[in-house]
């Protein structure tokens, strides 16, 4: 186990060469230049020797893979750069904002689990009744609608309408937190209760159940000891997955409710064209994103025999 884990981790590395490098390639070829959008911003007026100097001071002024390789291995040795708008260490601001995006996604994945797992198990337990029906178009609606969508309606029922809820962030965190935590959960729990609903249903149809019902064994029993233990690789993936999304930071929903996250962060520097901070925000995305399904793996490894079996004879 420990040689499979320090094999996957190994392999973080090509994948951070890769995308780092591509990342840092499209910003370059997508046009417009830094130095010269942040005097424009500024609203001065400068001449192009005073561009120059500043360009040479940030370093881009030398060949792109020159530049690259000083930036990867400053991110090596935790010298991520300064920004280029605020002036502000990136490893500082970056993790600055972390805490607000942690928060986020915990909050958002309790509420899916809170709404998609009970859910999706009545509704295969109530198979082609009339609360499945139900279940499933509601699941069918919350799973259509973007969550700029589901953000505005919630916006208006619950701010603009009832006024119980802050339209954005402000200074009471616990009340701020519900509407973008509500925005998030509505279509993931939309999203996962179908699949639990699937996973639960196939699993009911198996002999296995059949010989529970067949000796007595109460219906809940079944579902919580055989079935939901059977489901829960389905389960463990959707929420791994959910997991690294959430904590690179979901940035349209930070924005529209003004979350000070790295998702917002990340929108913020892009319009800026804040190279070393987008730069952060990718890589902060590939390491989640490795070690996230390296944990889904181990995971794997100790729920299921069939694939720990697998992993020992290879």
């Amino acid at each position: 186990m420990r040689r499979y884990i320090f094999k996957r981790l190994l392999q973080l590395i090509p994948v951070l060469i890769g995308i780092t490098f591509l990342s840092f390639a499209m910003m370059r070829l997508a046009g417009g230049d830094a130095v010269t959008y942040m005097y424009e911003n500024a609203g001065s007026s400068v001449s192009q020797e005073i561009i120059d100097k500043t360009k040479a001071e940030y370093g881009l002024d030398k060949p792109f893979p020159v530049q690259y390789a000083n930036w990867f291995a400053g991110m090596v040795t935790g010298d991520m750069g300064e920004s280029y708008v605020s002036h502000r260490d990136v490893y500082e601001t970056f993790t600055s904002k972390l805490p607000a995006t942690i928060m986020l996604t915990l909050s958002s994945i309790i509420l899916t689990v809170l709404l998609a797992v009970p859910l999706g198990i009545l509704s295969a337990v109530k198979h082609n009744k009339w609360i499945d029906y139900v279940i499933r178009f509601l699941s069918f609606v919350g799973n259509s609608m973007p969550n700029f969508f589901a953000a505005m309606v919630l916006m208006y029922f619950l701010s603009v309408k009832l006024g119980i809820l802050p339209v954005v962030t402000n200074s009471d965190l616990g009340q701020s937190i519900i509407l973008p935590t509500l925005t998030l959960a509505v279509s993931m729990a939309a999203k996962y209760t179908r699949q639990v609903r699937a996973t639960v249903l196939e699993e009911l149809n198996k002999p296995y159940v059949m010989g529970a019902k067949a000796r007595g064994i109460r219906g809940s029993v079944i579902i919580w000891k055989s079935v939901m233990k059977a489901s829960m690789l389905t389960i463990i993936t959707l929420l791994a997955l959910s997991i690294g999304n959430l904590l690179g930071g979901t940035a349209i929903v930070e924005n529209i409710f003004m979350w000070d996250g790295v998702g917002k962060l990340a929108v913020d520097a892009i319009n800026m064209r804040d190279y070393p901070i987008i730069q952060a925000y990718v890589a902060w995305m590939a390491v989640i994103y490795v070690l996230v399904n390296l944990v889904t793996d181990i995971v794997y490894h100790y729920l299921d025999p069939r694939v720990r079996l697998g992993g020992d004879r290879a």
